[in-house]
């Protein structure tokens, strides 16, 4: 899933980036509230991390011109200010969840998948469809129990479009999700990388709509 990490600090984005990435996530880096507010308004994104500590425009503007604009993608706040009433301003803005900074690096990475889970509908951090389970927390999809060897970009196709159950997935969509700022739109990578988890988990778990997009198969 896509990313976008808005934080100034760069041995805290540095941190967080690694983190994110050990943990599949793609990630687009930005530093100021200019180039967020600009990011989140013209890309999309399945989720993000925004600190309202920034140069040029704070991130609570940022939030609030999102939300004002439409956009609805699931956004965790950082702060190094831990007010009740500015906690409340956050939430009221629009953040679907709040994090004062100093942070464990693994709240933040549960309060993150916690946010994707609820955006999907989702209560439980195992996601199942027919004989396939993804544990969101330890990155592992089995299929009959058994878990699948899957590199980074299989376990992303799959979290994804689970994440996604009920709706088809445009292509693009979907190498936007998996492949970030370095989607190629002549690129026939989605199509190969959706061949090779149909031969690890099975020809009947995803399903290709043509010329629409693919969909997670539920029984």
């Amino acid at each position: 899933m896509r990313i976008l990490l808005v934080e100034d600090d760069p041995r805290i984005r540095a941190d967080l980036t690694a983190a994110l990435e050990a943990h599949h996530y793609v990630v687009d880096c930005v530093r100021d509230g200019e180039q967020a507010w600009f990011k989140g308004d013209t890309e999309d994104y399945a989720a993000v991390v925004l600190d309202l500590g920034l140069p040029q425009m704070d991130g609570m503007s940022v939030l609030k011109r999102w939300r004002a604009s439409g956009r609805d993608f699931p956004v965790l706040v950082l702060t190094a200010r831990g007010t009740w009433s500015e906690r409340v301003e956050g939430i009221d803005a629009g953040a679907d969840d709040y994090l004062p900074k100093p942070f464990a690096m693994e709240e933040l990475l549960a309060r993150l998948r916690a946010i994707l889970r609820r955006r999907s509908g989702l209560a439980n951090p195992l996601i199942r469809t027919g004989n396939i389970t993804l544990d969101t927390r330890l990155m592992r999809v089995s299929r009959n129990g058994v878990p699948l060897a899957l590199s980074p970009q299989e376990y992303r196709l799959i979290s994804y479009l689970m994440h996604q159950r009920g709706r088809i997935v445009p292509q693009q969509e979907l190498a936007e999700q998996l492949q970030g700022e370095l989607y190629d739109r002549e690129s026939n990578a989605v199509e190969v990388l959706v061949g090779r988890v149909r031969r690890k988990l099975g020809a009947d778990v995803i399903e290709t709509h043509r010329g629409f997009g693919y969909s997670i198969c539920e029984p």
